[in-house]
């Protein structure tokens, strides 16, 4: 019992650091696109989105029209956040915790791609934004920074698995 509650706290503090570290190299991309500039997503309306979720309410015509939600900001950063996990937790289940020892970067990337589809096809349109953002003025332009955007995040999850092996090695 005890060597599988170890595995199990150690499966667990692999999960976070990666989905941790990947959700940091995303945070610095999207910085980065903030100051060449580039619009990124406000986190506020994400908590609000959430905030308003668990009152029953998971679609608004303009999430930023729907009234704010009491400390959606830190809301939406623990959301974001808690998403980073627990997509880490999926690439863990799907590659195994071996993977975590000896990381690849194609199933890292491909899960990061393929997270894409939570924004496209569930918050947008619950936003208010419409299935791949188009009722957006630039749909296309706005699905492909989410594109790009998630497979820094990818990266990201490769990164920290490295990072990560190499430190506790």
């Amino acid at each position: 019992m005890s060597q599988l509650l170890q595995d199990l706290t150690q499966n667990l503090s692999l999960t976070a650091g990666i989905g941790i570290g990947a959700t940091l190299v995303m945070d610095a991309w999207l910085m980065l696109l903030k100051y060449r500039g580039v619009p990124t997503l406000n986190f506020a309306f994400i908590g609000r989105w959430v905030g308003h979720l668990l009152r029953g309410q998971l679609a608004h015509a303009a999430i930023a029209k729907a009234a704010p939600i009491q400390r959606e900001l830190a809301l939406g950063w623990l959301m974001h956040y808690a998403t980073g996990i627990a997509f880490a937790g999926l690439l863990l289940a799907i590659q195994g915790t071996d993977w975590a020892w000896n990381p690849t970067l194609l199933p890292a990337l491909l899960l990061g791609v393929g997270t894409v589809v939570i924004p496209l096809l569930v918050i947008q349109p619950a936003m208010g934004a419409g299935f791949a953002s188009a009722k957006t003025t630039t749909p296309v332009k706005n699905c492909g920074k989410s594109l790009l955007n998630h497979a820094v995040f990818g990266l990201g999850l490769y990164l920290s698995a490295v990072l990560i092996a190499g430190l506790l090695r």
